[in-house]
């Protein structure tokens, strides 16, 4: 059922004339007042300008890309790319141009909701999430709610790197292959030798994190080998330096790490020599995403490559309507393992 200005003004208690002055900003209103008709308006998800329905065609210029943390280069490459494939379907001064705004919700649910609302408000043209997703029951049929009304108004919908959840079915989804990555990540330690692997993983309460770590337990299982010790934390530098000292003191005989990502494997690189221990020569590292510097870390990092940039440019096009959406609405981004320096058999 549509929501309408009257709803708005019966459930805040004031006339619609109010409700239109809050929320065009164009007349003073008493803060108390102010806040009854923006909660309202929050409860209610009221979208301006009248039904959803006759929104479909009167979308704005803005395309909103929502991600966890743009100072991440995990991020910060899928967002730039998408910008610029926002940007290719332009001509002329202005002609069809869209306003990408990059929305940083520093991993926070309510923010996220929060952003979704607002592009809702806005009646942006497409919305872009980047990442994996929280794993809640409750946060994941919010986010659902949010998506479809989201559609419903004519907004494209994108999902990247991020698998879609019951009720996504509005949105084109462009998952990475994360758990296949993992796997051959972890059967590539186990073909040189190692038996002793701890594993520094993501947040717990993240899918992508649970899916890499269901794919390095596949490879051990598979090997008949028994999990090493595991530690949890943010996919951050200092995580890989704390998780470190953990995994060494629960199980010295460590012969390899494998860490969330890049720059994780950073932070075990330097605790690990920090204690006088050689890369690969005491305990091989292999990370995960094949970030720009993995390269240049000495040794350069063994890694999984998934292509960042290649997904950004796909979900910009997704967004502009420029790419055919999957035929099924969801497209499997396949992940590429990268032998470098930072591995090779254990000693003796």
């Amino acid at each position: 059922m549509t929501v309408t200005l009257a709803d708005v003004a019966a459930r805040a208690r004031v006339s619609p004339a109010t409700v239109s002055r809050v929320l065009n900003g164009n007349y003073p209103v008493a803060a108390s007042t102010r806040e009854r008709v923006l909660r309202a308006v929050d409860e209610l998800d009221y979208v301006l300008n009248g039904p959803a329905s006759s929104l479909a065609a009167a979308t704005s210029d803005l395309v909103g890309v929502l991600v966890n943390d743009i100072a991440d280069p995990f991020f910060g490459i899928m967002a730039s790319a998408a910008q610029s494939a926002i940007g290719e379907s332009a001509s002329g001064r202005a002609g069809g141009q869209k306003l990408a705004v990059v929305c940083n919700t520093g991993g926070s649910p309510e923010r996220e909701l929060t952003y979704l609302t607002l592009l809702q408000r806005q009646r942006a043209a497409a919305v872009i999430l980047m990442g994996g997703s929280l794993e809640d029951p409750e946060h994941l049929a919010a986010t659902a709610g949010k998506l479809a009304k989201l559609a419903e108004a004519g907004t494209r919908v994108v999902l990247c790197g991020r698998p879609p959840a019951p009720g996504d079915a509005h949105a084109a989804a462009l998952v990475f292959d994360n758990r296949t990555g993992a796997r051959r990540l972890t059967e590539h330690l186990l073909g040189l030798g190692h038996r002793r692997i701890g594993y520094v993983a993501g947040p717990a309460d993240r899918t992508t994190t649970r899916h890499r770590l269901e794919g390095h337990r596949e490879a051990l299982a598979a090997a008949g080998v028994a999990e090493g010790p595991t530690v949890h934390g943010p996919y951050d530098r200092r995580s890989g330096h704390e998780a470190t000292a953990e995994l060494l003191a629960r199980d010295p005989s460590l012969t390899a790490v494998v860490a969330a990502n890049d720059t994780v494997a950073l932070g075990v690189c330097a605790a690990l020599r920090e204690r006088g221990l050689s890369i690969p020569g005491d305990v091989s590292v292999a990370g995960f995403d094949d970030l720009p510097f993995s390269i240049d870390a000495v040794p350069a990092l063994t890694t999984v490559r998934l292509p960042l940039h290649e997904a950004g440019v796909r979900a910009g096009r997704l967004a502009m309507g420029t790419e055919e959406a999957p035929a099924d609405g969801r497209d499997t981004v396949p992940a590429e393992l990268l032998v470098r320096g930072s591995t090779a058999p254990p000693r003796g």
